[in-house]
Formats: C-alpha cells, structure tokens, sequence
C-alpha cells in the first residue's frame, strides 16, 4: 500500500529508492501535520537499528548510510 502522505515528497521516493532495506515513511504530529523522516529495518543486511527517524531526509540518508556501515555492508553510490 502506497504512503498517500508522500506523492508530492520527491526526497521521499529516492530515499525509498536508493535504501530498499527499510520501510520509509513520513510521521504525522499531533496535530495532523507531516513529521519526522523514519525509516523502520526490513532487512537486517541493511543497518542496525529497528528504527531510525531524522527531522529531514538530508539527515535521513545519512543515518541509513551509517547503518549500511554499521551492517557490515557497503552503501551505493547515492544521490
């Protein structure tokens, strides 16, 4: 099922792009608007952590590169 929170979030799609091994998504706040960037393993050659979140998806990306890292892997060549 598709996140409709993200269709106008292009960072979003090259995040679940370029990190296939996690489940990423956008929070929702208390008051119904957008949060925090996370990303949830679903696959443990991915990272580390079960979850991660990020306030951006700058920052994101550069958490899920240090959990490919901390994995025993290597990340890509990402955008």
């Amino acid at each position: 099922m598709k996140d409709t929170s993200s269709f106008d979030d292009p960072a979003l799609d090259r995040l679940r792009e370029d990190f296939p091994g996690h489940h990423i998504w956008r929070s929702r706040r208390w008051d119904g608007r957008l949060g925090e960037y996370v990303a949830t393993l679903i696959d443990p050659k991915a990272g580390v952590d079960a979850t991660v979140m990020r306030a951006d998806p700058v920052e994101l990306r550069a958490e899920l590169m240090r959990e490919a890292v901390r994995a025993g892997g290597a990340y890509r060549n990402l955008r």
